[in-house]
């Protein structure tokens, strides 16, 4: 047994990277712990009921350890606000899908968001963005909630480690969805998973969960190998049978086009890796003028739900051609070694 095994009481290191814009599902998080490793559930977008709501159902459907993840917001992006040009910039889709702009609500507060965690009292917590506040650390140490922090660099794996993290996820860019960097730009912060995870197991005290790139049991043996205490794998659960993902998204998954994937702030306003489409080609000039997270993410909704594949947000890690659908235990067991693939 290893370290994450021991702490969370898996039968293998295997973590489901949680998938936040509604692909987390109840039934894959459940799934990939039953099976043995950790189930993860996106929640940055829920309010705090929702929250409350949610832990009850994992902790109905699976009686093993499973992660709920929240983001850590920006203090730079407090009190963004949508301008007349955001608005135009966006008219020729909404008009193309028959859309009026959205009403802009407040932003989730992260401070409730995290209350209502704590109080529901999962088996973990993971964070993406940056250093969760002392206070919630503490609240779930006393608790004896595992917290598992996000590091795209090795100065931001210090700085977890330091704060009192239990384990520490090494985001390579390799990873698909949002980049976490919140010490430096996510442009000074993109360093490959195989250059990554060693150089945080030479710096922290923590275990080292390796992200990013990984999709078979070849990226399991090799991250293991680097230093890696267990690894997280987004991409490869997305496309099982479990998952919430949408037919657009899926098919761009499993088809030609996730050869190539880009960085873009255009969907939501922070960075995330995707495979381009025609929003993204036609949009790609103004990637440095749209406005931040939340305002962008906002804007975007009512284009990104209507799932039309050339305007929807096809998440994809760079190790998406290396994965198939299946059923989520059957694919953990291969990133296990239980089977021949």
């Amino acid at each position: 047994m290893g370290r994450l095994e021991d702490l969370l009481g898996l039968e293998h290191p295997i973590v489901q990277g949680p998938f936040g814009g509604g692909l987390s599902s109840v039934a894959l998080a459940a799934a990939v712990s039953d099976a043995g490793g950790l189930g993860s559930y996106g929640a940055h977008i829920l309010p705090p009921d929702r929250i409350t709501a949610l832990v009850a159902e994992l902790k109905t459907a699976t009686r093993r350890s499973f992660a709920v993840n929240l983001w850590v917001p920006h203090p730079e992006e407090e009190g963004a606000a949508a301008t007349e040009a955001d608005v135009e910039r966006l008219r020729p889709f909404y008009d193309a899908l028959g859309l009026n702009p959205p009403s802009l609500s407040p932003p989730l507060d992260f401070a409730d968001q995290a209350a209502a965690l704590l109080a529901a009292d999962p088996p973990a917590i993971s964070f993406v963005m940056g250093v969760p506040p002392a206070d919630v650390l503490a609240e779930a140490r006393r608790r004896g909630i595992v917290t598992i922090g996000t590091a795209t660099t090795v100065d931001e794996a210090i700085a977890l480690d330091e704060a009192g993290l239990d384990a520490i996820v090494a985001s390579g860019s390799d990873a698909g969805g949002h980049r976490g960097a919140f010490l430096r730009p996510v442009r000074e912060s993109l360093v490959g998973t195989f250059s990554l995870v060693p150089q945080v197991a030479d710096r922290v005290s923590a275990p080292v969960i390796a992200a990013g790139g990984i999709a078979d049991r070849r990226g399991v043996v090799a991250a293991l190998a680097l230093g890696a205490d267990a690894v997280q794998v987004g991409t490869g659960f997305l496309v099982t049978e479990e998952s919430a993902v949408g037919e657009a998204h899926l098919r761009a998954l499993l088809g030609e086009e996730a050869r190539v994937t880009v960085l873009t702030r255009l969907f939501s306003g922070r960075t995330a890796r995707a495979i381009p489409n025609r929003f993204l080609r036609e949009m790609a000039g103004f990637e440095d003028a749209v406005p931040p997270y939340p305002v962008q993410n906002q804007l975007m909704l009512p284009i990104r739900r209507t799932g039309d594949p050339g305007h929807v947000n096809l998440w994809s890690g760079q190790a998406a051609p290396l994965v198939r659908r299946r059923k989520a235990a059957e694919y953990l067991a291969g990133l296990a070694g239980h089977t021949g693939d």
